[in-house]
């Protein structure tokens, strides 16, 4: 029985491996650890069917070393440590670190990945995992610091062309069926910048017998075949994207709608809710800061009950985020702060709100002429916060909701002029 078309085509070199440039293109940094050959533990970030496991199986080619894959979905905390142990026992002394590539390293328990701490630490194992998800809330801290983190990019309509042309050209089966890439808008479309699932999808049209592709024959062969792709991809992101833009403009049916399918879809619970907490900072902000407490206890009320009942937490948030005010005011102040201090680099602390807890601060003017906003009325008196060189500089201003705009006419209050425009 043949490989599937994506397998045959799964690139062994650099050379062959499509999209990621600003991580393998020439002087990317990975690229640069490859050809020095010494590479560190890192962690892969990105959508499905973007190259991951292949970048990581490169590598280890590449570099000749030892490879040891596990994956999180099937494997526990025994075949962690059976896995370091065989690592052990095969490297020789000054030899590189075998490699251990963890698939979905975010579905491993706490547990699974405390047994690998010790073990990267040491360099037993050069780590390399793979996730879909944001690391950051799956992997716990201790090994997210001892990782580097690399996001990988959904393929653009470039990469997807050139692989496309590559599996008609190249593949010794498609190569004797003479395909014939007529229109190709519907197969990118679908695959969503999945390698994976675009050669999927034409392994499966040219498989019913069309070897001329078209939009019309893909989208036909599609709808015959629901299940003929899976739903990690293009309906992932285009789903959760509808999904929040739909509460951010304020129409909780079309909110829910999106939600019922996903859940329908079997997409992860947290997913979902990791999603309302961030629309509820992002969109809704301060014109109703009781949202993101709402989102939050969604959040903890999923991971308590679980599933089926853990629809209803998710359903009453949505719709509450949905049908409040919205402001995205403090999303764009930080983003303004961020870019203020790229520009600007490192401002000195003005000294009146430097701490002086040894004699030599004070003697150096640490803390003088601080004044304690709560011996004065309103818990308010006039003084400079901001470094001397950004006197005067706005980064929050308030929008039109009936929450915020008592916080900018108290600031009015307090600083005058500052905060009226």
């Amino acid at each position: 029985m043949a490989q599937p078309l994506a397998e045959r085509l799964r690139p062994r070199t650099l050379d062959e491996y499509i999209g990621q440039e600003h991580l393998v293109g020439e002087g990317a940094v990975l690229r640069r650890m490859i050809d020095a050959g010494r590479i560190s533990s890192f962690i892969l970030w990105g959508p499905p069917g973007v190259g991951k496991t292949t970048l990581a199986q490169i590598i280890a080619h590449r570099l000749a070393m030892p490879f040891y894959t596990l994956s999180a979905v099937t494997s526990g905390v025994k075949d962690v440590r059976e896995v370091i142990e065989k690592a052990q026992k095969g490297r020789f002394f000054n030899e590189a670190s075998p490699i251990l590539f963890i698939d979905e390293i975010h579905r491993f328990s706490k547990s699974q990945q405390d047994s690998l701490l010790g073990a990267v630490e040491k360099g037993v194992v050069t780590l390399i995992g793979a996730t879909t998800e944001n690391p950051s809330f799956e992997v716990i801290r201790p090994l997210l610091s001892r990782c580097q983190l690399y996001v990988l990019k959904s393929l653009e309509k470039a990469d997807l062309l050139r692989l496309l042309r590559r599996a008609v050209t190249e593949d010794v089966i498609l190569k004797e069926k003479h395909v014939e890439l007529k229109e190709t808008g519907a197969l990118l479309r679908y695959s969503g910048g999945d390698a994976r699932k675009l050669l999927n999808i034409l392994e499966l049209v040219v498989e019913s017998g069309d070897t001329v592709i078209t939009d019309e024959t893909v989208s036909r062969r599609l709808q015959q075949n629901p299940l003929a792709y899976d739903k990690d991809g293009e309906m992932h992101y285009d789903i959760i994207s509808a999904f929040i833009k739909s509460i951010r403009g304020s129409d909780p049916d079309a909110a829910l709608y999106w939600l019922a399918r996903m859940i329908e879809g079997g997409e992860d619970p947290k997913f979902i809710a990791r999603r309302l907490v961030i629309s509820a900072s992002e969109d809704i902000g301060l014109a109703n800061p009781n949202a993101l407490l709402l989102a939050n206890a969604a959040f903890d009320a999923v991971n308590k009950i679980g599933w089926p009942e853990g629809r209803i937490p998710l359903a009453e948030a949505t719709v509450y985020l949905a049908t409040s005010p919205k402001s995205n005011s403090a999303y764009l102040g930080i983003d303004a702060a961020l870019e203020l201090v790229r520009r600007t680099g490192n401002q000195p602390v003005p000294l009146p709100l430097r701490n002086a807890p040894t004699q030599l601060m004070k003697e150096l003017g640490y803390h003088d002429g601080y004044k304690y906003p709560h011996d004065y009325p309103g818990h308010f008196t006039e003084q400079q916060y901001l470094p001397d060189g950004l006197v005067g500089q706005r980064l929050w201003h308030g929008q039109h909701s009936p929450a915020e705009e008592k916080l900018v006419e108290r600031m009015v209050r307090y600083w005058g002029e500052r905060y009226k425009s």
